[in-house]
């Protein structure tokens, strides 16, 4: 077994599925746009926190496939809390040596958001002391048919054969390939389910599930998730007495 499933070992890669926002607006007496905004201010509070615990990687579900299904006063509002985000601290993510990539579908967004996404990407691309992931407009099943749209164009154009599609091939075509799997999957307020996200990705990942909303989730409880984690024994499918 690798070094990364010995118990103690801390994650390289955690994702977070940020969910309670809504709940807690309601819990708090404000509309849900307050509690998207306090959600916001949560992500600065453990993005550092990641950077000094070692993570390399953290990816946040910040607006999923279904999401615009909801109201559209709510769409509008995390669009808006999206725009504000990124030209208030792409500078900042910047000088503290943190690259931002996007995931997901881009063409429904506005020409303008689209704009914004690419500059921010460019103006952290040279970053190399961490990597924050936004998924956007992104859901697994949409990543895993995308990848297979993709190989199929490509035996259409001749480029390979169908003999040559198996797990690499299409892993090579999936939103997070340059980067290593996530290793722990954080999901707030309550739920026990991953909703759509990075299904293909979390095919050995840990799972951690606590009540918290998003916007009371704070260091204390990263801490203990990754504490958690650290206890657990990743076999990635093996025996514990088999060794690599």
């Amino acid at each position: 077994m690798s070094q990364a499933g010995v118990p103690g070992a801390g994650p390289k890669h955690v994702a977070i599925i940020m969910d309670g926002n809504n709940r807690w607006a309601k819990r708090e007496g404000l509309v849900g746009a307050a509690g998207h905004r306090a959600g916001v201010e949560i992500v600065r509070e453990i993005l550092r926190a990641c950077e000094s615990r070692g993570i390399e990687v953290l990816t946040l579900f910040a607006f999923s496939s279904e999401n615009w299904g909801r109201p559209q006063v709510e769409v509008r509002a995390l669009l808006t809390l999206l725009t504000t985000y990124l030209r208030r601290e792409v500078t900042k993510l910047k000088e503290d040596g943190i690259r931002l990539r996007f995931i997901g579908r881009r063409d429904r967004f506005s020409a303008g958001i689209q704009r914004l996404m690419e500059r921010s990407e460019a103006a952290t691309a040279t970053c190399t002391k961490a990597t924050l992931v936004l998924a956007v407009d992104y859901g697994g099943r949409w990543d895993i048919a995308n990848a297979a749209k993709t190989l199929a164009e490509r035996v259409q154009r001749g480029e390979i054969a169908p003999s040559d599609i198996d797990e690499h091939a299409l892993h090579q075509q999936t939103a997070l390939s340059d980067l290593p799997p996530p290793d722990l999957c954080i999901r707030t307020g309550g739920d026990a389910r991953v909703s759509n996200f990075l299904l293909w990705q979390f095919a050995y990942a840990e799972f951690y599930f606590v009540s918290a909303l998003w916007p009371d989730f704070n260091v204390t409880e990263l801490d203990a998730a990754i504490e958690d984690f650290a206890g657990r024994e990743r076999r990635f499918g093996l025996r514990p007495d088999i060794k690599e």
